[in-house]
Order: structure tokens, then C-alpha cells, then sequence
């Protein structure tokens, strides 16, 4: 009886069922139903193992006291219990059993608990990883978002500033025009100023210094003009040329072949403002010379009316010539279902500009060019493909602008190893004789 009441104190079987008892109570409200019911199986069987452990103790004790000891209290106590709620008690091997299955159950309830504990806490953790996680992006994002916007910034701070490259460019060249219209007008004036020269007889002719004294328009606008008329070739170059390349890569797909047509389109349409610009001031001075008077002399009077008169330059007949040229040319080829009108646009802007140049004091030309020359840094910059360390010119880009045998602006040549000295020379604005017809 001792052992048997020693094990069940050892066994802790008491503090057990109050520990599942309040564990299912805080748990309650949150379980299923399922959940609940397996609690209360649980807590009947370990409760029915310690009855079983105390009926074993209770029938122990009363076998010690013999026949007639503890009958009273087993009729007034324990029979009526049992009658009521309890049908048999069960044997000591079984309360054994019983106990040892509540144990490994209270031993694995409690490594639930632990695993869950550490799994609670493993989630807490990465929790605090994520929101820390999280907390970085937030401020990677307000990073991106700010060099964003001082990327926009910039760039509007850039097209501003182009902005006002623009204008200023514009206000240059509108300083240029007033100058002109200045010079003009004070020519006017200074005219208007000065006496009618008579034409009676007996008056002696000016002397010849009255006529050096005074300068014609043409003259006093000539740098104005100049400039202007330098910076437009640069334009073609970087804008017509452009185009013209553009248009003519749609039917020819050889690079080398395109640059060759638009170089020697430059070259025609230079030969082709000068001999007009020639033509059109012999027809000048032959009409200004039946009837010129004044302080200026013929030369200045034919120049300033060439200038005032631009307009009357038959852009298209030059533009036409230049086509017929370019046309029986040997040394470029185009399809024949396309003609070089394609490009009269280009043509006849640099007839333009080259028939303004050659009213210049002195006038501007384009450098001499031929296949195989010896390159010049001073002429020429390399195109982008040539070889560097080549010292011929397999074929030229673009003319460089000559004023008296000084380059002012350069032109693009092409070098290449291997390129031999051409005796055939290409056309050139150089070469003397009437116009095509």
C-alpha cells in the first residue's frame, strides 16, 4: 500500500490534470470543437488512471484490516458513489499502463509547446527581418525617386540652356542684319546728302580719290555677310548634308558611293554658281555702264546692285546644270529609275550660298580636290572610318572652304592604305570655260 500510494505521489498526477484543466479553460473559446472534445477524453483518461490507482490503494487498505475493518465507511462512502457514477475499478497493472501513456503524453504536449515556442519566435524574427527589409526599399525607392527628379531637373536646366544658346545665336545673326540695314540706310543718307553731279561741259570730272572715299554696300556689310554666309555652310554641312545622305542611303546602299554623289554635287553646284555669278555680272556692268555717275565707281555700283539683287540669280537653271553634270559624271553612278532631283533640295542650297560667296571682298571657293592626294591637316578632317595612318585620300566627304588660298573652314576626306594618285581629277570649281549647255 505504501509503494503503490508512494508512486502515485511521485507521478505528479494531480498537478497534471489541474495544469491540462487550466490550459483547456484559456484555450477554450479559441478551439474547435473536435479540439475540445479530444481535451476532455484526455483529462477522463488521466483522471481514470488516478481512480484506478486509488481504488488499488483503497482495496489494498482494506485487506490489511481484515473481515470486518473499514465496512462501515465502505457502505456509508464508497457504495453509494459508485452506485451512482463509478461501475468498477480497475487493476494495478492497468493504472500502470495508464500512467506511463499519461506521462509520454504530458512529455510530448510538452515538446509541442517548446517547438512551437521556438517556431513563435522564428517568425518573430523573420517578421523583423521583413519590416527591416521593407524599411530599405522604402528608402531605396525615396532615393530613385529624388535622383529622378534632379535627372529631370538637369535635363530642363539642359534644354534651358540650349534654349538660350538658340536665342542668343538668333540675336547674333539679327545684330548682323540690323548692321546691314545700318550700313544701308546711312549709304541712303549719305546719298541724299551729297549734290547732283552736273553734266555741263565746262565743269572739270572729280578726281579719281573721290571715288576710293567712298565705299559702296557691298563693301561696308562685307564682313557681316561674310560671316553669315560662312556660318550657313556649316549648316548644310550638318543639316542638308545630313538629309541628303538620308535620302539617297533609300536607293544606294553603298556608304562610299553616297558620300562620293553629295561631294561632287558640292563641287558642280560651286562650278555652277560661279559661272552664272559671271554671266549675270557682265549683263550688269554692260547695262550700269550707260548711264553710272557718282562717287562710286563701276565696280562698286555693279557689286552693290549684285547684292541688293540676289533675288534675280536663276537658282534653278544652276540647279539643273548641276544635275546634267552630274549625270554623264563617270565616277558616280545612281538607278536608273531615280534621277539626282532627289537631292535638288542640297543643290540648290549651296547654289545659293555660293553665288552670295562670290560677292564677297574677296571671294570664297572650295578647296581643289582630287581621288589619292596627299592628306592635309590643315584642308581636311578624317572621316570617322578612315585609317588613321594613312597619308592618301581614298575620297573626299565634303570641300573646305578656301579665302585666297587660306582654309577658314575644313573640309572631310576619307583615308585609306592602298590609295593610289588618281590622274583623272574629279570636277572642280577651279576649272575654267563656259556653262554647259
Amino acid at each position: 500500500m505504501a509503494d503503490s500510494l508512494r508512486r502515485l505521489v511521485g507521478a505528479e498526477s494531480g498537478r497534471v490534470l489541474q495544469e491540462k484543466l487550466e490550459s483547456w479553460y484559456r484555450d477554450y473559446e479559441i478551439n474547435s470543437c473536435d479540439q475540445n472534445l479530444n481535451r476532455c477524453c484526455e483529462i477522463i483518461e488521466l483522471n481514470s488512471g488516478i481512480q484506478g490507482q486509488l481504488f488499488t490503494i483503497l482495496n489494498e487498505t482494506a485487506q490489511k484490516g481484515g473481515h470486518y475493518a473499514g465496512v462501515e465507511t465502505i457502505k456509508t462512502r464508497l457504495l453509494p458513489w459508485l452506485g451512482t457514477c463509478f461501475s468498477c475499478a480497475t487493476s494495478g497493472r492497468l493504472f500502470e499502463t495508464n500512467l506511463s501513456l499519461t506521462q509520454d503524453s504530458i512529455e510530448r504536449e510538452r515538446q509541442l509547446r517548446d517547438l512551437a515556442s521556438s517556431q513563435t519566435l522564428q517568425l518573430q524574427e523573420l517578421q523583423e527581418e521583413l519590416t527591416s527589409t521593407r524599411l530599405q526599399l522604402t528608402h531605396v525607392e525615396q532615393d530613385l525617386k529624388t535622383s529622378r527628379a534632379q535627372e529631370k531637373d538637369a535635363l530642363r536646366k539642359l534644354d534651358r540652356l540650349n534654349d538660350y544658346e538658340q536665342q542668343i545665336q538668333i540675336l547674333r545673326d539679327e545684330i548682323s542684319i540690323l548692321d546691314a540695314q545700318k550700313s544701308v540706310l546711312q549709304s541712303r543718307l549719305a546719298r541724299s546728302r551729297s549734290p547732283s553731279p552736273r553734266r555741263s561741259g565746262n565743269r572739270s570730272p572729280s578726281p579719281p580719290c573721290l571715288r576710293s572715299c567712298s565705299p559702296g554696300r557691298a563693301r561696308r556689310t562685307n564682313a557681316s555677310r561674310r560671316a553669315c554666309l560662312v556660318a550657313r555652310f556649316g549648316d548644310i554641312y550638318a543639316q542638308e548634308r545630313l538629309d541628303a545622305e538620308t535620302l539617297l542611303r533609300t536607293y544606294i546602299s553603298d556608304m562610299e558611293m553616297v558620300q562620293r554623289i553629295i561631294f561632287i554635287a558640292a563641287v558642280e553646284s560651286f562650278h555652277a554658281a560661279k559661272m552664272a555669278y559671271r554671266q549675270f555680272k557682265v549683263r550688269v556692268r554692260e547695262t550700269l555702264s550707260l548711264g553710272h555717275s557718282g562717287p562710286e565707281s563701276l565696280e562698286d555700283t555693279v557689286l552693290d546692285y549684285i547684292v541688293r539683287h540676289e533675288d534675280l540669280y536663276d537658282v534653278q537653271a544652276s540647279v539643273n546644270e548641276v544635275i546634267r553634270s552630274m549625270n554623264i559624271n563617270p565616277k558616280i553612278s545612281f538607278p536608273p529609275e531615280i534621277d539626282f532631283i532627289v537631292i535638288s533640295t542640297l543643290i540648290r542650297e549651296l547654289c545659293r550660298v555660293a553665288f552670295s560667296m562670290q560677292t564677297l571682298i574677296p571671294p570664297l571657293d572650295i578647296a581643289f580636290g582630287t581621288d589619292g592626294e596627299l592628306f592635309s591637316e590643315t584642308k581636311y578632317h578624317r572621316s570617322f572610318d578612315s585609317d588613321f595612318t594613312a597619308a592618301l585620300v581614298a575620297y573626299h566627304v565634303w570641300p573646305a572652304l578656301m579665302e585666297n588660298d587660306v582654309v577658314i573652314v575644313k573640309g572631310e576626306a576619307v583615308t585609306k592604305r592602298g590609295a593610289l594618285l588618281s590622274r583623272s581629277r574629279s570636277p572642280s570649281p577651279m576649272r575654267s570655260g563656259s556653262p554647259r549647255r
